[in-house]
């Protein structure tokens, strides 16, 4: 079993539906779909109720779920360790980023790490959930996300180190003419299982005027989809300020904070508590110290 099949398989199992996974997999649903049959001609059997709506993995495979996660983290695993083998042991940092952070803060981290020849990096990126798997799997040195502030930035902080790095602010964007016309304004919405979604459902859609009616347009996981839309005029949505400076600063979006609330989000920093390798505590410190002095 290859772990790509099994990331596969566990994407639809996550998402709820294969356009979903799709788009998780980074993938045309036409391409995952050939993907999944694939995986059904290699292993000789068919996998997935077709004849639900969406389609979904029959229950004698989803039964399976414990042993394939268990199966897809020890591959990950193994690979990871081949990989640091390969390229000479030690010096790696490996951090879990949310998608937007990977776009907008981790540059800002790679550098950080790699000065002065120092660790090579690698990043990983995917939702707020999968970031803090891959960091309780082991599968990554870090986890770098999102955190309303005031807030622990888990459920249980017991058994993680924390640090606050800075803050971005959740903004309402739209392409010129969008927002103010008669009528419903049209939105980019954000699942409801998704951390942005939850942010939309507490902290920003009961602070909405009670003048202003939003119609559903498109609905996204993925921040640079929904900023995507927004660029093409399908929408407003609210995006992280740090991702759309650049088109608000050029006239492609502009903001609406005058009229629709935004959210200030704190940038937070996540490891597992206890004894770590050298290497890990001075990465943890460089990044902690240049961040807070730049």
């Amino acid at each position: 079993m290859r772990l790509d099949w099994l990331d596969d398989l566990l994407a639809v199992l996550d998402t709820g539906s294969f356009a979903r996974a799709a788009e998780a997999r980074h993938l045309t649903q036409s391409a995952f779909t050939r993907r999944i049959r694939a995986i059904e001609d290699s292993i000789g059997a068919e996998l997935f109720d077709r004849n639900r709506k969406p389609v979904a993995l029959l229950p004698s495979v989803r039964a399976q779920e414990p042993e394939m996660r268990a199966l897809a983290a020890g591959l990950r695993r193994l690979r990871d360790t081949l990989r640091r083998s390969g390229a000479g042991g030690a010096g790696a940092i490996s951090l879990a980023c949310q998608h937007a952070i990977t776009t907008t803060v981790s540059p800002r981290l790679v550098a950080l790490l790699t000065a002065q020849g120092g660790h090579s990096v690698r990043v990983r990126s995917g939702n707020r959930d999968e970031c803090l798997l891959k960091l309780l799997a082991g599968e990554v040195d870090f986890a770098v996300m999102y955190a309303l502030p005031g807030e622990p930035a888990l459920p249980e902080e017991r058994g993680f180190d924390a640090v606050t790095l800075g803050a971005d602010t959740f903004l309402p964007v739209a392409a010129p003419g969008v927002a103010g016309a008669a009528g419903d304004w049209p939105l980019i919405a954000y699942p409801a299982d998704v951390f942005l979604g939850q942010i939309m459902d507490r902290a920003i859609l009961p602070r909405v005027p009670e003048r202003i009616r939003f119609a559903r347009r498109a609905e996204t996981a993925l921040t640079l989809a929904a900023c995507e839309y927004a660029l093409a005029g399908i929408g407003i949505a609210w995006l992280p300020r740090s991702m759309v400076s650049g088109a608000l600063t050029d006239g492609r979006l502009v903001a609406l904070d005058d009229r629709l609330p935004d959210q200030r989000l704190d940038i937070r920093m996540i490891r597992l508590a206890g004894a770590a390798a050298p290497a890990l505590d001075t990465a943890w410190e460089r990044i902690a110290k240049g961040w807070g002095g730049a």
